[in-house]
């Protein structure tokens, strides 16, 4: 059985450590624990990951946040993985930081990539999981917060939640999104 686990993220070297680039961090440390590496290929950097049975594609798209629809696509289409086997991993500046929120469907809460996600696959009903990073901004200042870099207390906190998310992440097609949400929501 396979599955679809989607960081969201920008490529390129200025975005790699900030707050919207949580979904390929997360992906990346789930990647460094089994000694994986991701390859560039179609529309995402991709790798494979076996567990208990299952088969899960780990794609960060290259398409840009604004554009992840494209890259889910084509490879929910290329894997023939149906989309209920799908969970994307975003940033949310509605929850605070490092709170995890796990959901089997919902809006875009305003996140342009799951804007684009919704848009191209026309539909919201797929699972994602949320990746509190605070809203600790002033007015007009949005973008540059969520393009910024954490801080030194979000750094020295980040491994214990990207820790938790990996392990929601693996959670996931083994229990079901149910039961996922019912672990890892209140932590």
């Amino acid at each position: 059985m396979k599955y679809l686990i989607a960081g969201l993220g920008n490529i390129g070297h200025e975005y790699f450590n900030t707050r919207h680039n949580i979904g390929f961090q997360v992906l990346d440390a789930l990647t460094a624990a089994s000694n994986l590496v991701f390859a560039d290929n179609r529309r995402a950097f991709k790798t494979e990951l076996k567990h208990r049975g299952r088969t899960l594609i780990l794609i960060k798209p290259t398409t840009y946040m604004n554009l992840s629809g494209k890259a889910i696509n084509y490879w929910l289409q290329k894997e023939k993985i149906p989309i209920e086997n799908l969970l994307v991993i975003a940033d949310d500046l509605a929850l605070p930081f490092g709170k995890i929120r796990i959901r089997a469907k919902g809006s875009d809460a305003g996140h342009n990539g799951l804007k684009n996600i919704n848009e191209i696959l026309g539909t919201n009903a797929y699972s994602r999981l949320r990746f509190g990073i605070g809203n600790d901004f002033l007015k007009g200042q949005q973008i540059d917060f969520v393009l910024s870099e954490w801080d030194d207390n979000e750094k020295k906190e980040l491994p214990d939640r990207i820790k938790k998310c990996t392990e929601a992440i693996l959670s996931f097609p083994i229990i079901g999104i149910q039961r996922t949400m019912n672990l890892y929501n209140n932590k």
